[in-house]
């Protein structure tokens, strides 16, 4: 996984915390079921919960306001939704699809973000120049930050600075009318960039870029560290919300325009990648959102038409389609499903090194790391006692 907690369209489980969970704790579970669970905005009476084993709807959350945006907090908990109709943003438990806050905000609210270490949520939207923070428990208002143009997109990353340190705030990137603007995370202004067309969706999945796409119809990359537009990606399309493949960089951008989903190679700081999809995934209907599991095995695609498509992500094919009603407008899923689990083509059955998560290498060989520290300093404890008898056992002799 990236440094980056969005998503685009589902969360990132920090590695430090979780590291001491998985070591520490005698079992972690979501609560919500996130681990096999997608959800759909915009679907019939409110949020759709597709089981990704079954490969079908298992229930509906009934929201009200025609819930946009949503996201998971890291345990699948909690839902955060937003309802621009009723202008305002709810926090629902998964579990008993109980509503444990609500903040009400201007500008009918569409658009959310959560902050690497999940305690802030960012909300915004279309019809107001500021962007609030919120806590995800309670629902209080802690910050405001106002960027003087109506906002489209919310995005936050870590700071690329070449002096950063664990401590340098991180960043919330907004895109406006007809530019980005980028804050630190506690109000500080760092600038903006101006985008042509008109920024409106950002996805920042981590190392050194933003992709951004227009309401003119283009998608640009846009480096963190320059804060420059160094490549136009796409043009002529209609875009939604985009999400990226975490194990190969890939970023998935819907367009609805031409029913199809564009893949594109990952832009570094200096591009060398050819401004076009490395592949082409055409559909029966208008993409409105995409997410991508966290292990790249899985891939959902939310139609127009109420039906949201399972996807074979290494297999670039489509698994099955799963009808949710409604007019979709949003989809996100929880934590990667198992490796074994019945929503993976029977090809995918086993992971190799190379399409592992991340997490997964990562917790391996610091589990690994953790057990050897533990052994070596108990090896060396047993030394120092056995020449401390020795000695004791020599100074007796003398003694003799």
């Amino acid at each position: 996984m990236t440094n980056s907690l969005k998503y685009c369209n589902r969360f990132y489980v920090p590695f430090i915390p979780l590291l001491f969970i998985v070591l520490f704790s005698p079992a972690a579970h979501a609560d919500g079921g996130a681990p096999q669970l997608a959800y759909v905005a915009g679907a019939a009476q409110g949020i759709g919960v597709i089981d990704i084993a079954q490969r079908r709807t298992t229930r509906t959350i009934a929201v009200a306001g025609n819930p946009h945006s949503i996201l998971l907090s890291p345990d699948g908990y909690a839902l955060y939704v937003t309802q621009p109709t009723l202008g305002r943003v709810a926090v629902i438990a998964t579990k008993t699809e109980k509503t444990l806050c609500t903040a009400s905000l201007p500008g009918q609210p569409s658009l959310l973000a959560l902050s690497l270490d999940a305690t802030v949520l960012y909300a915004a939207g279309p019809g107001d120049t500021s962007v609030r923070a919120l806590d995800p428990t309670t629902c209080v208002l802690q910050r405001t930050f106002e960027t003087r143009e109506p906002v489209y997109g919310l995005a936050v990353a870590a700071s690329t600075a070449a002096n950063a340190t664990p401590s340098t705030p991180n960043q919330l990137w907004i895109t406006g009318t007809t530019s980005l603007t980028i804050f630190e995370v506690n109000g500080h202004l760092l600038g903006s960039v101006p985008i042509a067309g008109g920024p409106k969706d950002i996805c920042i999945p981590g190392g050194f870029t933003a992709y951004v796409t227009t309401r003119q119809g283009t998608a640009v990359a846009v480096n963190l560290n320059t804060r420059q537009v160094i490549q136009t990606l796409l043009r002529g399309g209609q875009f939604g919300p985009m999400d990226y493949d975490a194990p190969t960089g890939e970023i998935y951008v819907p367009d609805r325009q031409h029913n199809q989903l564009d893949v594109l190679a990952p832009v570094m700081a200096d591009p060398t990648s050819s401004p076009e999809p490395v592949r082409i995934l055409h559909l029966s209907s208008s993409p409105q959102s995409v997410a991508i599991t966290s292990d790249g095995q899985l891939g959902f695609v939310a139609l127009s038409n109420g039906q949201v498509l399972m996807l074979d992500v290494p297999g670039r094919s489509i698994v099955t389609s799963i009808a949710v009603g409604g007019n979709p407008h949003f989809i996100i899923t929880g934590l990667y499903p198992p490796a074994s689990s019945p929503a993976s083509p029977p090809q995918q059955t086993t992971t190799s090194p190379s399409s592992a998560n991340p997490i997964d290498h990562f917790l391996l060989i610091a589990s690994a790391a953790l057990a050897g520290v533990l052994l070596l300093g108990t090896l060396w404890f047993l030394w120092r006692y056995y020449l401390k008898r020795l000695a004791q056992q020599r100074s007796n002799g003398k003694r003799l």
